[in-house]
């Protein structure tokens, strides 16, 4: 009887070994691979000098201002889990609760406001050019008639343009922006059009071979999203911003991440002062 007992609990534990390795197959936060006691945050993976996944490790302003964030909050850098946030996916992912915050190029708007809350600003971009480092026709939106222009699809920056200042220029669409970049490399555009710290990200990767014209047009507010009615959260990471902006961390991140590009943010909108999700 002691032996039938014992090969029934040995038979049990085979059972509940097998069940685990098949949970661990179909779940990374099964068996050991808890999501437990960190944060998680989103970011882009494919924004030069922003959001960019590079051999593993993810580098840019935004990673910059989210590290600097979460350490406020109590958490080490290894606390942190990177998860891609693309633009159409954000609010699902807040309001889902995939990620406690995005750090993404996410400008606050009243549209959003209704589905999402926001913390900050962190940083005020505009609407800016990126042209080869020696053209010197184009110095704004306004000199682009007859020219061809590039942005990404779905987009709204390059309508503006062409609605409000060159009804001639000639668009061309690519599904991101660093094929933007190449086709402005091999002359197949003339100037590319997103916000400026956008750009600047381009244009340092491109070892000083395209720049930002440095004249922007639009504000946009960018802010760390969070999960609506948050105001707790939203403080926190208000406080951390501005310690990062009154250490000098916020400025350092730009400049790291925008080397010989001689960009600078708009001095009237940056370093800004962030107040957002605060009531």
């Amino acid at each position: 009887m002691h032996a039938l007992t014992s090969n029934v609990r040995r038979l049990r534990y085979r059972i509940l070994a097998m069940i685990c390795a098949v949970a661990c197959v179909f779940s990374l936060a099964a068996c050991g691979s808890s999501e437990e006691g960190k944060i998680r945050i989103g970011i882009k993976f494919d924004q030069p000098g922003l959001g960019f996944k590079k051999s593993g490790t993810y580098v840019g302003f935004d990673v910059d201002v989210a590290k600097y964030i979460a350490k406020k909050l109590g958490y080490s850098e290894d606390e942190i889990i990177w998860k891609e946030t693309p633009s159409k996916q954000r609010e699902t992912m807040l309001q889902n609760g995939d990620v406690d915050m995005i750090l993404a190029t996410y400008s606050i708007t009243d549209s959003r406001k209704k589905a999402v809350s926001f913390a900050g600003p962190y940083f005020v971009a505009g609407q800016d050019l990126l042209v080869r480092k020696d053209e010197d026709s184009i110095n704004g939106p306004q000199d682009l008639n007859g020219k061809r222009l590039c942005s990404v699809t779905g987009s709204t920056s390059a309508v503006v343009i062409k609605q409000k200042y060159s009804s001639e220029v000639q668009l061309m669409e690519q599904p991101g922006y660093a094929e933007c970049a190449t086709a402005l490399f091999s002359g197949i555009v003339d100037a590319v059009t997103t916000d400026d710290i956008i750009l600047a990200g381009l244009a340092a990767a491109s070892r000083g071979k395209l720049r930002v014209v440095g004249k922007s047009f639009t504000v946009e507010d960018y802010g760390v999203g969070i999960k609506k009615g948050n105001t707790e959260l939203a403080i926190k990471i208000n406080n951390a911003i501005t310690d990062m902006i009154q250490d000098g961390s916020w400025q350092r991140a730009i400049s790291d991440n925008t080397q010989g590009t001689a960009y600078t943010p708009n001095a009237k909108y940056n370093p800004p002062t962030p107040d957002e999700g605060e009531e």
